[in-house]
């Protein structure tokens, strides 16, 4: 196996650079990248668009440094309007991307996802995306959801600031394991902890509810090597690979090296995600990072874009 030491990595372009030109040469090295090992364009699976009012309110969080970044320093590289956002993952050659968006409160859900439907009709190339809380009526509305045609929920543990094994939400989880509807959820306890981050709720969850599509963010960071175990004992649960292994993410939560070979051995459930647009580095820095690992061209190859492929049916 190659030397897994993460050199340094010098992205294209400047943090929050938007200029055509920066974007076009960015664009050209994100291409290079999926050419090369002879894909037909990128899956991400963890990219965030909401409505722009509650965008422009997270984006205002990560520039207070609020206590859920970790109090790092976090600027956000993609700052554009909805459209244009939009239009820089079609020029980077992705050819399916998600609209991540997660309430905060309880009455949020219903109405973010009447938002996330109307954005995947205006955006085919968008999964349909939905959310759900621990609320009553959540099992109504998340049905209702899948009805319409939603393809993957966003679950946010830490935002949310609620417990997974709610009595309330289970029934959800019922109706989404049914439905095979995965659902990407950020339930680690990076970059920051929260009452309910951490693998012991979702391995309860999961004992409930053994054939839910979980898709764990960020790895599950830090709890890189927990997550791990929960993805080796359930079939359906998969990670994405947001944010890890960049140069950002490295400083203060590593992945540990040890851990590589089962992440190997789990290369047909790991999923391309990005965090875009709200990371503090040009895109193409997390293909590199994935790139430098040293685990091969065909694990890229799946997880840049088959197994969403597979799991998305596209």
């Amino acid at each position: 196996m190659n030397d897994h030491r993460l050199a340094p990595v010098s992205p294209t372009g400047s943090r929050g650079a938007t200029s055509d030109v920066a974007l076009d040469e960015e664009a050209g090295e994100v291409r290079r990248f999926w050419n090369r090992l002879g894909l037909p364009g990128l899956i991400d699976v963890h990219t965030h668009f909401m409505p722009e009012r509650v965008l422009h309110k997270v984006w205002e969080y990560f520039d207070a440094q609020g206590p859920l970044t970790g109090g790092l320093e976090w600027p956000i590289s993609y700052r554009q309007r909805e459209a244009e956002r939009a239009a820089v993952l079609r020029k980077f050659g992705v050819r399916a991307f998600t609209s991540m968006l997660y309430p905060h409160k309880p009455g949020m859900a219903r109405w973010l996802n009447g938002w996330a439907a109307d954005f995947a009709h205006r955006n085919p190339d968008c999964l349909h995306t939905a959310t759900l809380y621990p609320e009553p009526g959540v099992e109504t509305y998340v049905r209702e959801a899948v009805e319409a045609g939603a393809r993957v929920f966003k679950a946010h543990i830490q935002v949310g600031a609620y417990d997974p094994a709610d009595e309330l939400i289970q029934r959800a989880w019922g109706v989404l394991a049914e439905a095979q509807v995965p659902v990407v959820i950020h339930c680690g306890s990076g970059p920051a902890p929260g009452n309910h981050t951490g693998p012991e709720p979702i391995a309860q969850v999961l004992a409930r509810h053994p054939k839910l599509r979980l898709i764990v963010a960020h790895l599950g960071m830090p709890e890189y090597g927990d997550f791990l175990g929960i993805a080796e004992r359930y079939a359906e649960v998969r990670l994405d690979t947001t944010m890890t292994f960049t140069d950002f993410t490295e400083e203060f939560m590593p992945f540990p090296r040890h851990d590589l070979p089962r992440l190997a051995g789990l290369g047909d459930r790991i999923l391309l995600g990005s965090d875009f647009p709200n990371i503090p580095y040009p895109y193409v820095h997390q293909l590199h990072a994935l790139e430098r690992l040293g685990l091969g061209p065909e694990w890229l190859r799946a997880v840049c874009h088959d197994n969403a492929a597979t799991l998305f049916g596209l």
